[in-house]
């Protein structure tokens, strides 16, 4: 019995090489692109248009588990404590990250911002960090909606 030598190049798992000239072009065609972006000044895509406050709320989020918060008024008032937070928790979960990140203490409170443009934002001043609560659709949305309407 003999035995058939395959050259690498015979090797059907090779990428063709017009394929990696592809990809290379593509990435050398971002680079330039978001070069261009950077260096003429180009005005950002995709973020929100300012606006002015029209409504505003402080308040502590407290993770207790997986899924369980407690949303606290920035007195340490309980407003809420929800063993299934949904999206609320989601929201505790991003802000503590960032928290963490910037070594920050994550019981400081969080604003919860409207804005007359129709927005609604939650902004860790703290951190940097925040959230477009409309980008993640309306039922998620009024569960922020209904934490500025609480006493």
């Amino acid at each position: 019995m003999s035995s058939t030598y395959v050259r690498p190049s015979d090797d059907p798992d090779k990428i063709p090489a017009p394929l990696l000239r592809a990809i290379l072009a593509l990435v050398v065609a971002s680079v330039i692109l978001v070069a261009y972006s950077v260096y003429s000044g180009r005005d950002h895509v995709g973020v929100p248009k300012s606006a002015e406050i029209v409504q505003e709320r402080s308040i502590i989020l407290q993770g207790g588990g997986a899924q369980a918060v407690t949303v606290m008024a920035a007195d340490g008032t309980v407003l809420m404590d929800l063993p299934h937070g949904g999206f609320i928790t989601v929201i505790q979960n991003a802000m503590e990250r960032a928290r963490l990140t910037a070594g920050v203490d994550k019981l400081l409170p969080l604003r919860i911002v409207s804005y007359a443009n129709g927005r609604m934002a939650a902004v860790d001043d703290h951190s940097g960090w925040s959230a477009e609560l409309g980008a993640f659709g309306s039922d998620n949305r009024a569960a922020f909606e209904r934490l500025m309407s609480q006493n």
